[in-house]
């Protein structure tokens, strides 16, 4: 077993077209994911029936395996008239579509918490103070809370984003040809498994690292005041 340079090479364009649907899979399911993660963890904050029902779903989409939901989803809805014999069948018969419902689900359960975390470790000072002030509930979120909360989950978001990168490689289970599929197809077609999937794994390692370094930058720029001169 050895690392072939010359097929690596052979197949880099195949591997970054897979890297490419990558990122379609993944760009909507943070947007989504962060933006459905905001009401859910709000609702969690909060006492009573809505409450209850956030930490139900987050428990739920936590505890999902996204492969596992991934296939109820592609495979397990169509068996549903109402999915099959409706104009719904439009949107579920598209691998893309289930891919973006799937993860965006699976994101949105840990980004509720991390959201509600972040939230929970305002300062009810800092909050009062706003009111004092005359901000409404709606203009202390979105000008004081949410900011700070950023600053507060900056660690735990990078650690999720990361992990959520690597997880879309479940989606070549239902057809889409990802960075992970990619490296399959090419072992299909030379019997060679190292030299793909090595070459594969330094992608993403790769894009980890990137994504790491951004994640530096930005936690010393929202944290400045915290770094030693």
């Amino acid at each position: 077993m050895h690392y072939d340079v010359a097929l690596a090479w052979q197949s880099l364009p195949t591997l970054l077209a897979g890297t490419a649907t990558t990122f379609i899979v993944l760009l909507p399911v943070l947007v989504l994911g962060l933006a459905l993660s905001i009401p859910i963890a709000l609702a969690r904050l909060k006492p009573g029936a809505g409450g209850i029902a956030a930490a139900a779903y987050i428990g739920f989409f936590r505890g999902v395996p996204s492969l596992v939901l991934l296939y109820l989803i592609y495979s397990g809805l169509p068996q549903f008239a109402v999915i099959r014999e409706t104009a719904l069948w439009t949107l579920f018969s598209n691998a893309y579509v289930c891919a973006w419902l799937g993860l965006t689900l699976t994101h949105s359960g840990y980004m509720a918490e991390i959201v509600r975390g972040g939230l929970a470790a305002v300062p009810a000072g800092t909050v009062e103070a706003a009111a004092a002030l005359g901000l409404t509930p709606r203009q202390a979120l979105w000008r004081l809370r949410l900011p700070m909360a950023a600053r507060y989950v900056l660690r735990a978001y990078q650690n999720e984003l990361l992990i959520m990168i690597k997880s879309t490689s479940a989606v070549s289970a239902i057809t889409i040809v990802d960075l992970t599929a990619a490296a399959n197809t090419v072992f299909d077609y030379t019997y060679d498994p190292f030299t793909p999937l090595v070459t594969a794994a330094a992608i993403y390692w790769s894009i980890i690292n990137v994504m790491r370094l951004a994640f530096n930058i930005a936690d010393r720029r929202l944290n400045r005041h915290l770094v030693r001169s």
